[in-house]
């Protein structure tokens, strides 16, 4: 139950700075903060990650629904898990959930389309790198290539949970497996999280 606070204030905080954002700023605008590497860019996206799309419209948000699903559904299995794996996974939980609030509602409560059509809204615009790709590169090579994603409070729960899942995954399945060694072997003390 502790984790669902983590997954809640998730939440909170993105939906907070997207209506911030929403009710401050205009689509397009671009604010500065530390130069040209750092900006607030007020964008809404209706697809995945990177504007990706597919499918008729509200796809991406029954997908979302799905993994939502699934991600809330292992973490109550894990309830008594590794607590940093938990940790990660409630963040991505959160995460995915903001998002999902806007693919959800935003077409509705913003007035520009149904409900399961609303856009996600981005406004953290970090310019990494902008050059051409060297040539031995199959594909893409001598492209130019701009790497500015813009992305919200949701989509770095999500990165920053993946990375925790990645970090702690051994660690977790270490404990799961004396666990289950311990249960087999009576009288042997349980190593909790």
């Amino acid at each position: 139950m502790r984790m669902l606070w983590v997954t809640l204030l998730v939440v909170l905080v993105d939906q907070l700075t997207k209506v911030l954002v929403v009710q401050t700023m205009y689509p397009g605008q671009s604010i500065p903060l530390i130069d040209d590497w750092l900006k607030l860019t007020y964008t809404e996206n209706p697809g995945m990650a990177f504007g990706l799309s597919f499918g008729p419209p509200g796809t991406v948000a029954v997908l979302a629904i799905v993994a939502t699903v699934l991600i809330a559904w292992y973490l109550y299995r894990i309830r008594d898990g590794y607590a940093p794996y938990r940790a990660s996974l409630a963040v991505i939980l959160g995460g995915a959930l903001g998002n999902i609030i806007d693919r959800l509602f935003y077409g509705l409560l913003y007035g520009y389309a149904g409900f399961f059509h609303g856009r996600v809204v981005d406004f953290i615009h970090v310019d990494l790198w902008r050059g051409y790709l060297p040539e031995f590169i199959p594909f893409i090579g001598g492209a130019y290539v701009a790497l500015f994603p813009i992305w919200n409070v949701a989509d770095m729960a999500i990165v920053i949970g993946v990375v925790g899942l990645l970090l702690f995954q051994k660690e977790f399945h270490r404990r799961q497996q004396a666990a289950v060694a311990a249960a087999s072997a009576p009288g042997q003390p349980v190593e909790q999280s």
